[in-house]
């Protein structure tokens, strides 16, 4: 479908360049002269880059993005198996496919994948996840010169900063937004 510049708006979906990008920002410019236009900051869905871009006189291609629930089963070398919930069909991915979603990859998790055209473009966690730490050093009790931070390694083999209370077999919460520690779960 196609849209004109007057209804470029956050969150609108575009394709162009043969890429699916979303709208994170914009702002509607009227000069004293000549005509109006958009500059808008458009996000690649698939590889998180961001850019700037002016619309004019134009229309605007829009993209017709699904969203599904993938709960993941295994991982099979660089395949990693899903299962769609609403048609329960497993649909394997590649570890291109899956992008940083790897790092909270644990048995029965589910993530919403975006879809364009039958293609998977992207997974995304939850914002939160609770994992377990599998590897820390142990805290010193009174050494605060550290500013009281350690690197802990998760079941997923992501590396977050934690407290010095924290010991192995601790489970956390994370928040996947920013791969920064919560709390304990």
């Amino acid at each position: 479908m196609l849209v004109g510049i007057n209804e470029i708006k956050t969150g609108l979906n575009i394709e162009m360049d043969g890429a699916v990008y979303c709208v994170v920002g914009y702002e509607n410019v009227k000069p004293g002269k000549g005509s109006a236009f958009v500059r808008t900051k458009l996000k690649n869905i698939k590889t998180g880059a961001v850019l700037e871009r002016t619309f004019r006189n134009e229309k605007i291609e829009t993209a017709d993005i699904d969203k599904r629930t993938f709960q993941y089963l295994y991982t099979a070398g660089d395949i990693f198996e899903f299962m769609d919930h609403d048609t329960y069909e497993q649909m394997p991915l590649h570890r291109d496919q899956v992008g940083g979603a790897v790092d909270y990859l644990k048995e029965n998790i589910e993530m919403t994948a975006l879809i364009h055209k039958g293609q998977v473009l992207t997974l995304e966690p939850p914002i939160f996840i609770d994992l377990k730490i599998v590897e820390t050093e142990p805290g010193i009790r009174g050494d605060t010169s550290k500013s009281g931070n350690k690197p802990a390694k998760t079941e997923t083999g992501l590396v977050v900063s934690v407290p010095l209370f924290v010991t192995e077999g601790t489970v956390v919460r994370i928040d996947t937004r920013t791969k920064q520690y919560v709390g304990r779960a």
